[in-house]
């Protein structure tokens, strides 16, 4: 699909037909970047986008358990402490 490069004040832009905004589920705000010369313009990164593969991974890696285990006493908890 081609379309014009328009002049915005100082600056220049595309319009993006409404049917390409509606099929790319773009909302208010886009992500873009050029990658090896072109631009690419794709949805804003979601609030924890990519968080279940890094759960994932560190579950993979043993590296998901609790770094406060509360579970296991020590002795000042069975012998000094009182309930």
């Amino acid at each position: 699909m081609k379309t014009s490069i328009v002049k915005i004040g100082n600056s220049r832009g595309i319009r993006i037909p409404k049917p390409v905004i509606d099929q790319c589920h773009f909302k208010d705000e886009v992500e873009m970047e050029v990658r090896d010369g072109d631009l690419v313009i794709y949805s804003a990164s979601k609030i924890r986008n990519g968080w279940d593969d890094a759960f994932r991974d560190m579950a993979c890696r043993k590296d998901d358990r609790l770094l406060d285990d509360i579970s296991a006493s020590s002795a000042w908890d069975d012998k000094d402490w009182q309930w």
